[in-house]
């Protein structure tokens, strides 16, 4: 098995080929060769990610996350990955119909039983998750978590996603319509 070099060697203008330590040239995943336009700028006394309430330097424990809170339907953002937002929320009674246009929706429950309700062209139907398991709503698919007991779950979606879809029904008081808050630990 062969091991190439992490050094690259930087390229004199951003339009010739970026090489590693044994000349070989550096490419994307689909064997373009990657120039100095291809690489990100920074200096060793900045920090690579924003400096986020979401970008902690430790681990975060979701059991003190979830004992951070006490709204049900208003989701804390954990951290981020990539352009994605990891939340927790806790959940309680019924929420409203609503649809992701454009991204699904991923769903671990934490704690108790969520049943999520979905209605698309084969018609409706409801899917029931206890504790330890996931789902995925499919973008584009109506549904309506619900928490008859009390539930928590962590949700995977695009930094930015409305709580409450692109399209929903009314949104009752109850219902915190929003993009996350931030994490108060």
């Amino acid at each position: 098995m062969r091991f190439l070099a992490l050094v690259a060697h930087p390229a004199k203008n951003h339009d010739e080929p970026m090489t590693h330590d044994d000349d070989q040239p550096m490419t994307h995943h689909d064997d373009q060769p990657m120039t100095r336009h291809d690489q990100p700028t920074t200096h060793h006394d900045e920090p690579t990610t924003p400096k986020t309430p979401a970008h902690r330097p430790a681990p975060i424990d979701l059991s003190e996350a979830l004992a951070s809170f006490d709204a049900v339907w208003s989701p804390r953002i954990v951290t981020h990955v990539n352009d994605y937002d990891v939340r927790v929320a806790k959940f309680k009674g019924e929420y409203i119909w609503h649809v992701h246009d454009d991204t699904d929706e991923f769903f671990l429950v934490l704690d108790g039983e969520l049943d999520i309700a979905l209605r698309d062209a084969s018609g409706e139907r409801t899917v029931t998750l206890s504790k330890g398991s996931v789902f995925t709503v499919p973008r584009g698919t109506e549904h309506k978590p619900v928490a008859h007991s009390g539930a928590s779950a962590l949700l995977f979606e695009p930094t930015g996603t409305l709580t409450v879809g692109d399209r929903h029904d009314e949104v009752p008081d109850r219902v915190d319509a929003t993009t996350g808050h931030a994490l108060d630990l």
